[in-house]
């Protein structure tokens, strides 16, 4: 999930190489891929109204019922 996560990040910014994925595990099992881009990208990534990173959030989700978890996806500034 997190080379999924990444590609799909890489795919949308003009700098894919300020795109990192770090992931871990909270208490209840949950995993949760914290993911920075450039500064610049941000909007890029978020899209209008949130509409890009909501798409991106429920790719991801459907990847990790297929594995039997639970997935988070934070943008972290």
């Amino acid at each position: 999930m997190e080379d999924l996560l990444e590609y799909l990040a890489r795919s949308l910014v003009d700098e894919p190489d300020e795109v990192s994925v770090e992931a871990f595990e909270e208490d209840d099992g949950t995993v949760v891929l914290e993911l920075s881009v450039g500064e610049d990208d941000v909007g890029k990534l978020i899209g209008r109204g949130g509409r890009t990173i909501n798409a991106v959030r429920t790719v991801i989700r459907a990847s990790a019922v297929k594995h039997g978890c639970r997935v988070l996806v934070d943008v972290v500034d």
